[in-house]
């Protein structure tokens, strides 16, 4: 793959999304399933080593170029993902003397629904590709409501994950 065009692609992803996990779908869309350089698994396995270490939620694009094109795949990739940073400044600028605008508001609002609507329909054709067995699905469901319901650091979720998922296959 010519590097310019997996620049152009995350680049694509980075602007048209607020960033972050919300890349996925778009991500998903191009990478797997209009140009077929990645599946479902393989943007699995991208996506979980760019969120298992510290790092912003955009991360994972790195691991995508990397899966793509290599280490030349990787650091485009990051210049895709620090390019709209750039960008913000003048944008702020612009933008921000009609913060109070309501029509601006509202479209704020629109896209935050649109993105969470297309963030969940990325995830659970890859869901259906990590979720291999009713454990797992369980795990996941009980992960959730945990994350959602209490106030347990995230950390020891992750690692209670782990370790019930780990059991579950060695049983």
């Amino acid at each position: 793959m010519k590097l310019v065009l997996l620049y152009v692609l995350l680049l694509k992803a980075m602007v048209t999304t607020f960033s972050g996990t919300a890349t996925l779908p778009v991500v998903r869309q191009d990478f797997v399933v209009r140009h077929g350089l990645l599946t479902d698994r393989d943007l699995n396995l991208a996506f979980t080593a760019g969120r298992s270490g510290p790092g912003p939620n955009g991360i994972y694009l790195v691991s995508v170029g990397y899966l793509v094109a290599g280490i030349p795949g990787a650091c485009v990739a990051w210049l895709a993902m620090i390019t709209p940073a750039f960008l913000a400044i003048p944008l702020v600028r612009l933008v921000g003397a009609r913060v109070d605008n309501p029509r601006l508001l509202g479209a704020i609002r629109a896209s935050t629904a649109a993105s969470a609507g297309l963030v969940l329909a990325a995830n659970v054709p890859m869901a259906r590709d990590a979720l291999t067995s009713g454990a797992l699905a369980a795990l996941a469901v009980g992960s959730f409501a945990v994350f959602s319901f209490t106030r347990i650091d995230s950390v020891w979720v992750i690692l209670a994950a782990a370790l019930l998922a780990w059991i579950s296959t060695e049983a």
